[in-house]
C-alpha cells in the first residue's frame, strides 16, 4: 500500500472515529484533543455529563503520544521499521474499544468509569495515529485534523487567483488535490459514522478496527520519516 493511500485510509478512521465517539461519550473529541477544551467548557456551563474525559483526553493523548513516539525510536534503532508495529497497536486499541462498546453501551453518562475507559481507549489509539503522521508520514496531508488542510487549501487558492509562477501554481495544484482528497474522506467517515451510530450505537465501533486491519495485513511501502 503506498502511503497516500494508507493517508487516506486513516483520513477515513479518524472521521469516523471522532464522530461516533463525539455521538456516544457524551462530546468527546478522541482523534484530536483540543476541541475537548471547548466541550469541557460548555459541560461545565450546562451541567452535562462528560467533564472528567475531557479533562482526562489530554494526559491519556500525550502519554500515548511519548510512549509511541519512544517505541518507534527504538525500532528504528534495532533496524526495524516501526510503521506496522504502531499500526498494531492502534488495532488493538480499537478493538478492545469495540468489546467495551458492545459489553457497557451505549453511554448515557460521560462520566461513568465505562464510558471513561472506553473514551481514553480511543484517545490512545487515535494518538498513536497521530504520531504516525508527525513521525513518518509528514510528506502526507494530516489525518485527524481538518483545520490546518482548509486553512492551506485557501491559501493555496487565493496565490493561484492572485498569480504566480508556474513551478508555483503547479506545487499548489498539487498540494490542493492531495489535501482536498484527505478532507473529502474524512468527511465520509464523518458521515458514515453518523449513520452507523444511529443503526446501533454499540456496534458502530467495528468499522475502525476493520480499516485498520487492512493496513496492518497489507504491505506497506516504506515511510520517509519526519
Amino acid at each position: 500500500m503506498k502511503m497516500a493511500n494508507l493517508s487516506l485510509l486513516l483520513s477515513l478512521t479518524a472521521g469516523y472515529v471522532d464522530t461516533a465517539g463525539f455521538l456516544g461519550l457524551q462530546g468527546l473529541f478522541t482523534a484530536h484533543v483540543t476541541g475537548n477544551f471547548v466541550t469541557f467548557g460548555a459541560a461545565l456551563a450546562d451541567g452535562t455529563a462528560g467533564i472528567i474525559p475531557k479533562l482526562a483526553a489530554l494526559p491519556f493523548f500525550c502519554l500515548s503520544v511519548f510512549v509511541a513516539r519512544l517505541a518507534g525510536r527504538g525500532l528504528e534503532t534495532a533496524g526495524k521499521s516501526p510503521l506496522k508495529p504502531l499500526l498494531t497497536a492502534q488495532f488493538l486499541l480499537l478493538c478492545a474499544g469495540l468489546v467495551q462498546a458492545v459489553a457497557h453501551g451505549p453511554f448515557l453518562d460521560g462520566d461513568a468509569l465505562p464510558a471513561l475507559a472506553m473514551g481514553m481507549t480511543l484517545v490512545l489509539a487515535m494518538a498513536i495515529q497521530n504520531a504516525i503522521h508527525r513521525g513518518y508520514m509528514s510528506k502526507m496531508p494530516p489525518t485527524t485534523l481538518m483545520t490546518g488542510t482548509m486553512t492551506q487549501i485557501m491559501i493555496d487558492i487565493a496565490d493561484l487567483l492572485y498569480g504566480s509562477g508556474e513551478k508555483e501554481r503547479d506545487v499548489a495544484k498539487d498540494r490542493m488535490r492531495r489535501m482536498g482528497i484527505n478532507v473529502l474522506v474524512f468527511a465520509c467517515g464523518c458521515g458514515a459514522a453518523a449513520g452507523a451510530t444511529i443503526l446501533d450505537a454499540s456496534w458502530c465501533f467495528l468499522l475502525p478496527p476493520v480499516l485498520i486491519a487492512i493496513a496492518v495485513v497489507t504491505p506497506l511501502e516504506e515511510p520517509a520519516a519526519a
